[in-house]
């Protein structure tokens, strides 16, 4: 359908994407990404979800080598005495596609002589994995930029500005077995059914919504609180009905019960997972305690230099200002936009390690981005004048090139992960990198485990 409606730009997109896969690096390195995983391979292979032998595999070979990575996951048990999984079961799902393949892959390799393990852990696995999460932070471009240009935006723009100037862009090609790609297309793919649906809030489409709404919290928990704005946006709608809302009130209901009936029923393997893993019906306690729910650091994941998201990705702010002036064209759905990122925001900044420390940018915001793509289609199109236009031009092009600096220097250790230093940063953007770009593009296309090889 979007090919048919949209023919020239989507095709644009999906060839700058084929372009693109050779930057996707097939590498699992943190303790989130191997919980992540756990889960797919443990479901895959063991059938169940206890991830000892997971969490030995990737220790053993040192990839999970800290001291504070044994004692969180290989010594602590959950109360059902099975090893403690932080992560969701949402990106195993998403990811399984994939991961079928990379089986018959390594399957295929192996009875064709090659030294190809058929373990779940081998190349063709771990590819699957990162080239899957890819695809899904691709597919989340393309939503994006289907829920801009029905809210009438051209969007082209500032699908690509969105794409290579935020954390997405880190996270579908130097980090993919994050959740974060696959979190960026749960919360697309959300937005965009809801915009379908709120022509009519059709039982069927109340149904599909209350579906996506379950996979959005099953790839990231935080990620529910997106379905803040489409309930503001049917409250508001059933309220509209006036006096003549009684006679409806029993539709209303059912159509309401339909959408919950959905979510129950797509989320079970969570359900199930939770009640597996913890005893109970809802995540671990190591996590819910670490949650100060006055939003104690509300300011500083937006403003912080340790990563506070307007100062790491400053497109961000332009694209949330264009959300507000929205409001002047798109009422009610600008409000509900606003309030979905504006709950982002108090759960980010609730979050006791809400400075997600050694990580790049402000990771838990990548689920944003069909919103920031809206935003800034949405800013872009409010200006008139053309001497405003090539303003916002410039600086978006500055911004993105700002993200695209603080990821070589994030990923050749040019700067402190922790925080920015913006006069050091931007020397470096100016001055270091030009001068090795050719190497660094060399190396990352064909000597990539340079980048994160031990030193000597």
């Amino acid at each position: 359908m979007l090919f048919r409606r949209y023919p020239r730009a989507v095709w644009l997109l999906v060839g700058l994407f084929v372009l693109s896969l050779p930057a996707v690096t097939a590498r699992i390195y943190s303790s989130d990404e191997i919980q992540y995983f756990a889960y797919l391979r443990s479901i895959w292979f063991d059938h169940d979800v206890s991830f000892e032998n997971e969490y030995r595999w990737f220790y053993d070979r040192g990839i999970g080598r800290s001291e504070g990575f044994r004692i969180t996951f290989l010594d602590l048990e959950t109360p059902t005495h099975r090893r403690v999984n932080f992560g969701t079961i949402g990106c195993a799902i998403l990811w399984s596609p994939f991961y079928a393949a990379g089986d018959v892959a390594a399957r295929a390799l192996r009875a064709a002589g090659r030294d190809v393990a058929v373990d779940g852990f081998s190349k063709p696995y771990l590819a699957a994995v990162a080239y899957g999460s890819a695809v899904y932070g691709f597919a989340a471009l393309v939503l994006s930029y289907a829920s801009a240009r029905r809210l009438g935006f051209d969007a082209l723009a500032p699908t690509l500005a969105i794409w290579f100037g935020t954390p997405l862009l880190f996270y579908m090609y130097v980090a993919p077995p994050m959740s974060h790609a696959c979190s960026a297309f749960a919360v697309a793919l959300f937005v965009w059914t809801w915009l379908r649906v709120r022509d009519a809030w059709s039982p069927r489409g109340l149904v599909a919504l209350g579906a996506a709404a379950a996979l959005m919290a099953m790839v990231r928990e935080q990620d529910l609180f997106f379905v803040a704005g489409p309930a503001l946006d049917f409250g508001l709608w059933t309220a509209g009905f006036g006096q003549s809302l009684k006679p409806k009130a029993q539709s209303l209901l059912l159509r309401a019960a339909a959408a919950a009936g959905a979510f129950i029923i797509v989320f079970a393997p969570q359900a199930i997972a939770y009640v597996t893993l913890n005893g109970r019906l809802g995540p671990s306690q190591l996590v819910t305690r670490k949650m100060s729910w006055s939003g104690p650091h509300v300011l500083q994941v937006l403003f912080s230099p340790e990563h506070g998201f307007f100062v790491w990705t400053p497109i961000a702010s332009l694209a949330i200002a264009g959300l507000a002036v929205m409001i002047i064209r798109h009422r009610r759905v600008g409000v509900c936009l606003l309030l979905m990122v504006a709950l982002q925001v108090y759960v980010g900044g609730s979050v006791e390690s809400w400075t997600v420390a050694g990580g790049y940018g402000q990771r838990r915001f990548v689920a944003l981005t069909a919103l920031l793509v809206i935003g800034l289609a949405a800013l872009r199109q409010a200006i008139a004048s053309v001497a405003a236009r090539r303003l916002l031009a410039i600086v978006t092009v500055l911004a993105v090139y700002w993200n695209l600096a603080l990821i070589a220097e994030f990923a050749t250790g040019l700067m402190d992960r922790q925080r920015l230093e913006p006069a050091r940063n931007a020397y470096d953007a100016v001055v270091t990198l030009p001068a090795r770009a050719p190497d660094l593009a060399y190396r990352y296309l064909f000597d990539r485990r340079s980048f994160y090889a031990p030193r000597p």
